[in-house]
């Protein structure tokens, strides 16, 4: 290891310590390289400039950002939450179900785990609890639910993973539908065992009219991930694309079709895209000059050659890739693991073979463990605070759906076909 790039990692380490914003933590440490090495700061602004100015696939993000904030806005999230808790009826545990279909549904629309946890992530805790569920469960299977968001399409996390590796994004997005779906049943069966162990509350009776008129009430609502994906799917719109017309249409249904969100609101909403579209770009801009550096000192590489040396077997690396991004996932935001720490492992995995639709979505799917994993996973601190739940309980109840999606992670690391049967049967690998 060179003398800068050692100042670099010193620095990073000790802004992380001090609990400086990690953005800002990149760029400092990315400007002492620079000094230390004698190199024009300037650099940073090219290295930042050049990253927005040659993905277009990076628009896409703003885009989805604001169509989730749109969803919160209005009355979409509460037109989800009828809709899916008709569609359980009189099962045993039946709200914790509606929890789960619901957040899959939403996750169809925004791509977000933060926009599900914050926004209809509310309206379950809140009805879960007035119900007779365990407030500490309620937030539990709120935060393990708020993870198939990213992993559904569409999803932020897999636009920036797409910038990053040159991947199709409508690959990306087709290969995360089975792993969401798989994700979403065995936490059914999870919230079944524990609701019969508990003796948790059936859900009422819904009569065939009510939920017709749920129904046609959601319609609009529906209809968002229908839009994104036939758009994409049929050549019709890019992915970037797509999220603007999801934008769109997200807000015409919220003021039109719902009457729900006034000037005010969508106000309100453009200032939120704003400061959440701020604070990602400061953290891809960082990671473009992060980026150069790593390239600079040739460490992908010099870290390439280390494990192609301990070992040659694609599913040991993804194995050691796995532990790795879950102990980061315990202290890290998912950002920073993205940015800084896949984009050194995925020339490995191409030397590997391994493909990367499934690099991708193992990895995303990984982080997004990390979203609820104590001590800083930010859906538990989320739930908690929006609930009033204490956060030492809710840490307590997350580690069987924990477990849960560990057993998934499993299956889509060991078991490539379950993420690529789609993007290969649909003509996109």
């Amino acid at each position: 290891m060179s003398f800068p790039l050692l100042v670099t990692l010193l620095v990073f380490i000790l802004i992380f310590f001090l609990r400086m914003p990690i953005a800002f933590g990149m760029l400092a440490s990315a400007a002492c390289y620079l000094l230390v090495k004698g190199a024009d700061l300037s650099l940073v602004v090219n290295q930042v400039m050049n990253t927005y100015y040659t993905n277009y696939v990076i628009i896409a993000v703003p885009l989805f950002i604001f169509t989730a904030n749109v969803m919160n806005t209005g009355k979409i999230t509460d037109m989800i939450f009828k809709f899916a808790g008709g569609l359980t009826g009189r099962m045993r545990g039946a709200l914790g179900h509606v929890n789960i279909i619901a957040s899959l549904i939403f996750s169809g629309m925004t791509g977000s785990a933060i926009a599900d946890a914050a926004g209809l992530g509310k309206i379950e805790i809140e009805a879960m609890k007035d119900d007779g569920y365990d407030p500490e469960f309620s937030c539990a299977i709120t935060a393990a639910s708020a993870t198939i968001g990213p992993i559904f399409p569409p999803s932020i996390p897999l636009v920036i993973y797409a910038m990053l590796s040159s991947t199709s994004v409508g690959a990306l997005f087709m290969g995360g539908m089975v792993p969401a779906v798989l994700l979403s049943l065995f936490l059914m069966i999870y919230v079944a065992i524990v609701a019969k162990k508990r003796n948790y509350p059936r859900g009422e009776k819904v009569v065939w009219k009510t939920f017709l008129a749920f129904t046609v009430r959601a319609i609009p609502a529906l209809l968002t991930p229908i839009i994104l994906l036939v758009g994409i799917y049929t050549g019709v719109t890019t992915p970037t694309e797509a999220g603007a017309i999801a934008g769109l249409y997200a807000m015409v249904i919220s003021i039109f079709a719902y009457r729900a969100m006034g000037f005010k609101d969508l106000m309100n909403v453009i200032r939120d895209t704003i400061k959440d579209v701020g604070a990602t770009s400061i953290m891809i801009g960082a990671a473009a000059i992060i980026s150069y550096i790593v390239a600079r000192e040739q460490l992908a590489a010099n870290i390439g050659n280390w494990i192609l040396g301990f070992t040659a077997n694609k599913y040991t690396f993804l194995f050691l890739v796995n532990i790795v991004i879950l102990i980061l996932g315990m202290f890290m935001d998912t950002s920073t693991i993205q940015l800084v720490f896949v984009p050194i492992m995925i020339p490995v995995a191409t030397a590997l073979g391994i493909d990367m639709v499934h690099f991708g979505l193992v990895v995303t799917f990984n982080m997004m463990v990390g979203l609820s994993t104590p001590p800083f996973g930010m859906l538990l601190f989320i739930t908690s605070g929006i609930s009033g739940t204490p956060l030492k309980g809710v840490m307590k109840e997350i580690l069987w759906p924990l477990t849960v999606m560990l057993i998934v992670l499993v299956i889509i690391t060991y078991f490539p076909e379950v993420t690529l049967f789609l993007p290969k049967a649909t003509g996109l690998m």
